[in-house]
């Protein structure tokens, strides 16, 4: 059974939570606060967080780098704040997707089992070299990538913010991390570099680049590799 923590302190968004998981054969623990969620997750070892970033005693960030000190367990953030900065702030500490309140059940459920499904996919030896879609495969360890049986060039940034992308599938990257980690920290507010490199990777890698499959947009927020 697949368990499911939410740290919520809305008492009717928790039972519609609940109610809404049991149905659906989940196995679900609740946590009010951040201090419980922190000791519920390492008792109960879940395989999924929903996670509430207003908490009455803690922001939900710093649950997020609690829980990131020693697991990777999916955390879905729930949030009411409208601003993308902290939404922002939130995956960059290591949460996994995003979900603005209000919302609807089936979106949240629909991205709870990708959460889950992604975790599932994970090898557990040596991590994957190859990643292969319908449109490319990319060879991570002879830093190669193949579109229609013939070799993409890509330059040595092309591949730098590609492999960051390909190696967490269907996660949410922010533009704040992979500037960060491609040009360094002085230039984490040149998004317009983003924008070209990305436009170059799709006009490489996507059959239709102004409809990509892989490589996603997530607006004002960042990029997502979908295999």
């Amino acid at each position: 059974m697949t368990r499911v923590l939410v740290v919520e302190d809305d008492p009717q968004l928790v039972r519609a939570l609940v109610l809404n998981l049991q149905a659906r054969h989940y196995g679900v623990d609740a946590a009010p606060d951040g201090a419980t969620a922190l000791r519920l997750a390492a008792a109960r070892q879940p395989d999924v967080v929903l996670l509430d970033l207003g908490l009455p005693d803690m922001d939900g960030v710093d649950v997020i780098k609690g829980l990131r000190g020693w697991t990777r367990v999916p955390i879905l953030v729930l949030s009411a704040r409208q601003g993308s900065d902290e939404k922002v702030s939130a995956l960059d500490a290591g949460a996994d997707d995003y979900v603005t309140k209000p919302f609807s059940m089936n979106e949240l459920l629909a991205r709870l089992r990708a959460a889950v499904r992604r975790t599932e996919d994970i090898p557990a030896g040596p991590a994957a070299t190859l990643v292969e879609t319908d449109d490319f495969t990319i060879d991570l360890s002879a830093k190669r990538a193949v579109r229609d049986g013939k070799h993409v060039r890509l330059t040595p940034t092309e591949w730098h913010l590609l492999e960051i992308l390909v190696t967490s599938p269907g996660r949410l990257i922010t533009q704040k991390h992979l500037l960060n980690e491609v040009w360094g920290v002085s230039q984490s507010s040149k998004t317009n570099y983003l924008r070209v490199y990305m436009a170059q990777l799709r006009r490489k890698l996507e059959r239709d680049p102004s409809h990509p499959r892989h490589l996603i947009t997530e607006p004002g927020m960042g990029y997502r590799f979908e295999g």
